[in-house]
């Protein structure tokens, strides 16, 4: 006698009294349905953040050392030097920046966090001896160098940005749950730290950098959740001190005379303004070439560094500037979603302070050369001159690929975790 197998309803009891678990359909909730997905595009939004810091910074980098070689041949050959000179020592320091990048993106963020006492004790020594001690050298009227040897500096300014971000993310972080107390807030972020590697910064007469640091303590502050009344009052500050350096010193009320159109002094204050703007004006919609700039030919002062941004206007015209302003967008927007992504507030607060840095002076490299600003003297990140603001600025892209691959590692490795089903 053949007896034919019984099938268990699913959600049923069998025979022994066990019930068997009904077959799940991908759907809400599971893995494989709309979570599933969403989980996936998440993991797909940040591998794409992380390559578009990587080949954006990258991109930057070289494009600077092009422009670099440009805007300071002629100068050099004037000079009597080769004319490769500033360019071959601007790229030995992005090919420098870059390794240090690719470096650290395989360095976990709690790992690097960890330097954040390290970084801004060796910044304020640095500080410490470039207005203290012989070591420091004054250039264009910025006491702002450590002569190392006689073709070599270092600008301990530039590293002072980077070091006093990463500190501010670190110490917020590790005080989150005090800082509905303002004093916990400000200090030691705001005073003593931030406030003395400003006053050294100050003593240096370093206007410019002195105005990203307050830019990178505002934002600090900001993300920390300090309340707005404190926030302005801080700013009032701030502002009054930029503005009672700028009145002491002669040539700095005079860019601000000629700004206004008041008095372009003695010294024709306004030149170096006029010229920039005349060099964006001769490059038209398309430019007139890459290395075909007439007014680098010792109209434009300072071609090389504050307005490199001018050459680059005449070289590739409207065109070339709207394609780099918007690699800045690209760079600025991806470091915003990674601090989206972020669950600790060391990361939002990492990536804003970087923003407000490298974003900022951006703006202000470009209102200066544009004429919307005085002439405050910041170079563009990535693009002018200067061996310690490229390498300060590819370490931060360090940082920033670090939390990047980190998100994106965690997103491929932790799948959805939704809930089981009660029997």
């Amino acid at each position: 006698m053949v007896t034919k197998e019984r099938k268990t309803p699913q959600g049923a009891q069998d025979d022994s009294g066990n019930t068997t678990a009904p077959k799940k359909k991908p759907g809400k909730g599971s893995p494989g349905g709309i979570l599933g997905g969403v989980e996936r595009a998440s993991a797909r939004l940040a591998s794409t953040d992380y390559w578009l810091v990587l080949v954006t910074a990258t991109f930057l980098s070289v494009f600077g050392v092009i422009m670099v070689q440009s805007s300071a041949s002629v100068e050099a050959i004037a000079a009597g030097r080769n004319g490769f000179t500033v360019a071959v020592s601007q790229a030995l320091f992005a090919v420098a920046g870059i390794v240090c990048m690719l470096v650290m993106q395989f360095i976990h963020p709690f790992k690097l966090k960890r330097l954040a006492w390290p970084a801004v004790w060796a910044a304020v020594i640095l500080l410490c001896l470039v207005a203290f001690t012989p070591l420091g050298h004054e250039v264009l009227g910025n006491r702002n160098w450590i002569r190392i040897t006689a073709t070599i500096g270092l600008q301990p300014s530039e590293f002072a940005k980077l070091s006093l971000a990463v500190f501010s993310a670190f110490m917020l972080e590790k005080k989150q749950n005090l800082l509905s107390d303002v004093k916990h807030l400000i200090v030691p972020v705001l005073a003593p730290v931030g406030a003395g590697i400003l006053l050294l910064v100050m003593l240096g007469k370093d206007v410019g950098t002195a105005l990203v640091l307050i830019m990178i303590l505002a934002t600090a502050m900001f993300l920390g959740g300090l309340r707005m009344k404190w926030l302005l009052s801080l700013g009032v500050a701030g502002f009054a001190m930029l503005s009672v350096a700028v009145m002491a010193s002669a040539n700095r009320r005079g860019r601000i005379l000629a700004w206004l159109g008041l008095d372009c002094g003695s010294g024709d204050q306004c030149y170096q303004s006029n010229m920039g703007l005349h060099a964006f004006a001769s490059g038209g919609w398309f430019g007139v070439g890459p290395g075909q700039s007439r007014l680098k030919w010792s109209y434009v002062p300072e071609a090389q560094n504050d307005f490199i941004f001018s050459i680059l206007g005449e070289e590739f015209g409207f065109v070339g500037v709207l394609f780099v302003l918007a690699l800045f967008a690209i760079l600025a927007l991806a470091m915003y979603r990674i601090a989206m992504r972020a669950t600790d507030l060391y990361t939002r607060v990492l990536m804003g302070c970087l923003i407000a840095w490298i974003i900022g002076q951006t703006f202000v490299n470009l209102g200066t050369v544009s004429g919307v600003l005085p002439v405050i003297g910041v170079p563009l990140p990535f693009i002018s001159s200067g061996g310690s603001a490229m390498l300060a600025v590819m370490l931060a892209m360090g940082f920033v690929l670090s939390s990047a691959r980190e998100q994106k590692k965690q997103q491929m490795l932790n799948p959805t975790n939704t809930p089981k089903p009660k029997a």
